[in-house]
């Protein structure tokens, strides 16, 4: 009898003792630390097309000088190359990069640390109810895999990717604490229930009731019921989350603190599988369905637990994520797979039967004093100033989407990459630092790394398409070396070769009282690092938006995806002129598509 071919991907061991999900975990390579010289290499390439010949220079002389024989940056690269060989480091940034980037995080987690999805419209469900119970089925399906490890790896070019951040999806809630929030996460074992929102009201609904699933019917009834009982709305506890995270950190104690019965409440929810918001609302276009799953009016939320599924009076629905311990590609991946088991129909969605012992769902109970709602008060302030400061506009193009794109022979993603270089510099007549997140699952516990799109080939392809009269193909010749330039750096920058992580890393390795190397004082850093465009893409064809925050106040945040035939983006800023660059974002994908379209051979004619 021949042997079985293993299935297992070359130079990977399979141990199924930790579950099929988990089993590749430990023999996924470590985050390789790039050599100083390539960093050296990469960063003064990525600094070239945004700086004066001035001030090319004098970063020049400041890197030349970090990465000389004997200098300081050789020393600080001993010191990281030491802490990737430790056998009990699986990666050496991520405590350092989890703690900077998120926990230790201070301003609001909405909108600076969460993210959203506004899912398709199901028409088979336009009551509530039905698709909050279609949601909910969904995903306990997907639960139940993750929990028992069964679900099946990511994969990245056949190669499998990162699991460790899904322990971090269920039954699990961000914390906030001083200096530092920290992730808490409960056995999903004893706590085999969701928590619903409705006008404030929180209310626990079994999933699991003697040892057996509630089905779709089981669940509807629970929804019906909740939209009975929750007829006034209650105080907005939820818009505490919304805080700066030092003040939801007393405010939370304050609650815990005057009553047992606040500290059981508090741990329901935090606790929970996950969270189903029964809105108050229902948005029709889409920046109104963007500003309802991003923020809402602040309440009727738990903006630190990482899964929460918003449907509204009309049947629309969407996701909120908090990003601290996990990246928008394990949600998305569960909102889509979610999402594909209702529009296929794949699970018993019909089945009508309803069990008469069902408890009722339970009410959460608080006892709440002058304090807390003097911070409810302060909260939703806050909450309201944040969002009067921030403008929101989808540009949904229809004209084209990957389909053509692939014919044009060209890689989508960083087609559409240029194609946002390409409308700022319409509006700003100049390309500025822009940052697109490159993963870096392919290494244990990887999460991201920055791929810099700027470049001395997109810069000359932005003013050739703007301010010169170079024949067609001149332009597609630019074009062609800009996208090649974006693929090697998103490439090494997935391979953990990027520049910002590695230059992270060596400072972090400096001891207290060692004098900053002059690298880290040079303004080009700073300036370089500073993202007027924060930019990512995921996409489904389940979903009508994605997207999330600008990260500096001269920034913008642009979330994009990719479709079959159309491009989406959701822009986002603060009062910088949303609509003028949906406009230019229309202008740079049809100008492109009539540049591309040159280089596609007619059609023969039939004999």
């Amino acid at each position: 009898m021949a042997p079985k071919k293993s299935s297992v991907p070359n130079g990977y061991v399979e141990d199924l003792s930790k579950g099929k999900m988990l089993r590749f975990e430990d023999s996924l390579p470590k985050l390789p630390v790039p050599t100083l010289q390539e960093t050296a290499q990469k960063y003064l390439k990525s600094l070239h097309p945004l700086l004066s010949k001035t001030e090319f220079e004098a970063s020049t002389k400041a890197v030349e000088d970090f990465v000389r024989p004997g200098g300081k940056g050789e020393e600080l690269q001993k010191r990281l190359v030491a802490k990737r060989e430790d056998p009990n480091v699986k990666n050496w940034i991520i405590d350092w990069w989890n703690e900077a980037a998120y926990l230790g995080y201070r301003d609001p987690v909405v909108p600076y640390v969460s993210y959203f999805y506004s899912h398709r419209d199901d028409r088979k469900r336009r009551d509530p109810s039905k698709r909050a119970a279609a949601i909910t089925t969904a995903s306990l399906e997907f639960k139940k895999q993750v929990d028992t490890g069964e679900l099946e790896p990511e994969y990245m070019r056949k190669a499998p990717i990162a699991m460790s951040s899904y322990e971090y999806m269920f039954n699990c809630c961000r914390i906030p604490a001083t200096p530092s929030d920290y992730p808490q996460k409960y056995d999903f074992n004893d706590h085999k229930y969701i928590v619903v929102i409705r006008k404030n009201q929180f209310f626990k609904v079994l999933h699991e009731v003697d040892g057996k699933q509630l089905n779709t019917s089981e669940l509807e009834q629970q929804f019906r019921k909740i939209y009975e009982k929750a007829e006034e709305k209650g105080p907005a506890l939820g818009v505490l989350t919304s805080q700066h995270r030092d003040a939801w950190t007393y405010a939370r104690d304050r609650l815990i603190n005057s009553s047992s019965l606040n500290k059981a409440s508090l741990e329901a929810i935090e606790a929970a599988s996950f969270i189903v918001c029964l809105d108050d609302a229902s948005p029709v276009t889409l920046e109104e369905r963007s500003n309802q799953y991003w923020h809402g009016d602040g309440q009727n939320r738990w903006f630190d637990k990482p899964l929460q599924f918003i449907v509204n009076d009309n049947g629309t629905a969407g996701f909120q994520g908090e990003h601290s311990m996990m990246d928008g590609t394990p949600t998305h991946r569960l909102n889509d797979t979610a999402n594909m088991l209702i529009f296929t129909n794949a699970l018993d969605f019909d089945n009508p039967s309803v069990r008469s012992n069902l408890p009722e769902p339970q009410a959460l109970r608080w006892e709440l004093k002058q304090e807390t709602f003097d911070d409810i008060e302060a909260a939703q302030k806050h909450f309201d100033r944040q969002f009067a400061d921030h403008d929101l506009r989808v540009q949904a193009y229809q004209g084209y989407g990957k389909g053509l794109i692939k014919k044009f022979k060209c890689s989508p993603d960083a087609y559409v990459q240029l194609l946002i270089q390409l409308a700022y510099r319409k509006m700003y007549g100049v390309n500025r630092p822009t940052y697109e997140s490159a993963a870096t699952r392919k290494f244990q516990l990887g999460r991201t790394e920055t791929c810099r799109t700027v470049s001395d080939e997109s810069v000359a392809w932005t003013t050739a398409m703007e301010e010169s009269n170079l024949a067609t193909d001149e332009c597609v010749k630019l074009f062609r070396s800009a996208l090649d330039a974006h693929v090697k750096y998103i490439a090494d920058a997935s391979d953990g070769k990027g520049v910002d992580r590695h230059l992270f890393g060596l400072k972090k390795c400096l001891k207290e009282g060692e004098p900053t190397p002059e690298i880290y004082n040079d303004p080009a850093l700073t300036y370089s690092s500073k993202w007027y465009i924060s930019s990512s893409q995921l996409s489904s064809e389940y979903f009508n938006g994605y997207g999330w925050s600008q990260v500096i106040d001269e920034g913008w945040g642009i979330a994009y995806m990719i479709n079959e035939n159309s491009l989406q983006f959701n822009i986002v800023s603060k009062h910088l002129g949303t609509d003028r660059m949906s406009f230019y974002l229309n202008e740079a994908a049809s100008d492109m598509r009539d540049l591309m379209m040159t280089t596609l051979e007619s059609p023969k004619p039939k004999l």
